[in-house]
């Protein structure tokens, strides 16, 4: 016997080690192998988030671009970069694997935050020196920047649906102990990923605004250098999964809705005893039928090509009922920054805070109830249902829908709090004063965010994960982060739908560059009542939802 092949009962079956030979069990994967990754991750976060947090002061301080506009750039950016990991969920399950996507995405992350950097190299300089002008940032500067933000999004498309699911591999479903492991990850890595957001989002506003640009986007370059060279220090224990067939499995999944459609004719006596009591979805059984009037090499699809085309399927129907909650998530980053930046946000040693870290609340927030979650939660609900994980991946995203949306309403309440109080002291026509009102009040609406995120984001994070193919694990993430990327971009599609049918005819916008003069409290009230609807429409689809096993 061959004493450096390992016995078969001891290794990873469906894995092999970065040389492709079988591997062991004891001494590869698990939390060993997910601990460098989770550590990538929590650095990468740390990056996107020094960056994004505080974009829109950036964009209209010394870029000098609209507020309507900054908050289209912020949203459009964040949502282009995550549809675009489907794209890269395709190329890694299809063509480089998991593993070889994030080492692409990362040196084209490090390359776009360089020429971040670079791009504030000149950007103390007017492009108009005129004083009666406006003045706007040089040519050179918004190319460098605008640039940068493409190959980031570019970066954020490849890496994040494969950072995920490659930690999630590290687990084998078929070990009970490693299986249990596994639903634990995806808390931890939430946990990983929102304690590099609490640290970024509070250092880098600091040093952006108390010390400068170039060296508030310099932090999160050297971020991602570190989480980039410590990936690569656990690739020897890493697992890589092993294919389970050579077809592409982008082409298997279209090949079943080709084949549905083409036997749509074809009589339900002739679909399988397997298939015809599947009823969920079933135009798609056609596709296992050979059609009469066929040549001779054509072949039906399998039944797990099948199975595999209909759990997408509904994950998409659950993905069409969270937009809403989505679209709340984008506020953060925007329009809850601009409130921020209106008060007073002076502490007791007379420290002012900047506006963008107060953000920061809502990953502390994630932090915190994350290990709540996992250590009392669990335990206490598995008692009561018999559910190993506490409560259903569908029943958490549904719990978090409704704290969502308890959160706009809040939100609503506050900003007219804020604007009564502008008005009380003559501030409305003053944008550039500091409203004489704490900004503690804004934090119960970033907590029930937080909160919100613990129950919705995680739960869709092992939902999408689960409920696909073997083949397809990089597709899941990257169908959770779209619909993130959706919700951004459909947010800035409605606040421009909005802007354009209340201002005119002597009105102002809901959204002006005055604060002051806006109507921020309409708008979270809208999106309130629209999370209603969103909610009783998931209910509807959750409630019909066959979970794949």
């Amino acid at each position: 016997m061959d004493h450096s092949t390992p016995l078969l009962s001891h290794t990873v079956h469906g894995a092999v080690d970065y040389k492709g030979r079988p591997l062991l069990r004891s001494s590869s994967g698990t939390w060993s192998s997910a601990s460098f990754i989770i550590g990538m991750e929590v650095a990468e976060r740390f990056a996107f988030y020094g960056i994004g947090a505080n974009l829109i002061t950036y964009l209209t301080g010394p870029l000098h671009i609209s507020m309507v506009a900054a908050a289209e750039i912020v949203n459009v950016w964040s949502g282009t970069s995550m549809l675009l990991t489907l794209f890269g969920a395709f190329v890694a399950d299809s063509f480089f694997g998991r593993y070889r996507t994030i080492v692409f995405a990362s040196a084209s992350y490090l390359l776009g935050l360089g020429l971040l950097v670079l791009s504030t190299a000149n950007s103390s300089i007017c492009a108009v020196p005129n004083k009666s002008t406006p003045c706007s940032a040089p040519k050179l500067q918004l190319v460098l920047f605008f640039a940068s933000l493409c190959l980031i999004g570019i970066a954020q498309g490849g890496h994040r649906p494969c950072v995920q699911a490659f930690g999630a591999d590290q687990f084998d479903d078929q070990n009970p102990q490693e299986a249990k492991f596994k639903s634990s990850f995806f808390n931890w890595w939430y946990f990983g990923a929102c304690s590099g957001i609490v640290v970024a989002i509070p250092t880098v506003a600091y040093a952006q605004e108390n010390l400068s640009w170039s060296v508030g986007f310099g932090i999160p370059c050297a971020a991602m250098l570190t989480g980039f060279i410590v990936f690569l220090l656990g690739t020897k224990t890493y697992r890589f999964t092993v294919k389970q067939s050579d077809k592409s499995p982008f082409m298997r999944v279209g090949r079943v809705f080709v084949a549905s459609i083409r036997n749509w004719r074809a009589s339900p006596s002739r679909i399988g005893k397997d298939l015809s009591n599947s009823q969920q979805f079933k135009f798609l059984n056609k596709a296992c039928i050979v059609p009469i009037d066929s040549n001779q090499n054509a072949t039906a699809c399998s039944i797990s090509e099948v199975e595999e085309a209909k759990a997408i399927l509904r994950i998409l129907l659950i993905w069409a009922t969270l937009i809403m909650f989505t679209i709340v998530f984008s506020q953060d980053a925007t329009f809850f920054t601009k409130q921020a930046a209106t008060l007073d946000r002076t502490i007791s040693s007379g420290f002012t805070v900047p506006a963008a870290s107060l953000e920061a609340i809502i990953s502390f927030t994630i932090v915190i109830f994350i290990v709540v979650y996992d250590l009392v939660f669990v335990p206490i609900a598995k008692t009561v249902t018999g559910n190993s994980s506490g409560i259903t991946t569908l029943q958490r995203i549904g719990s978090g829908m409704i704290i969502s949306t308890i959160s706009m309403v809040v939100a609503s309440l506050v900003e007219k709090k804020r604007l009564k109080t502008a008005l009380e002291h003559g501030l409305i026509d003053r944008p550039d004063m500091t409203i004489p009102m704490k900004f503690w009040w804004l934090v119960p609406q970033y907590v029930l965010n937080g909160l919100a995120d613990v129950f919705t984001v995680v739960g869709l994070q092992e939902f999408c994960y689960d409920q696909v193919a073997r083949d397809l694990k990089s597709v899941g993430p990257a169908i959770f982060i779209s619909i993130l990327g959706m919700g951004s971009i459909l947010s800035s599609l409605l606040i421009s739908i909005i802007d354009s049918a209340t201002k005119g005819n002597g009105h102002l916008s809901w959204f002006p560059d005055n604060l002051n003069k806006a109507h921020l409290d309409y708008f979270y009230l809208l999106l309130s009542g629209l999370s209603v609807l969103s909610f009783i429409a998931f209910l509807f689809v959750a409630k019909s939802h066959v979970y794949n096993r």
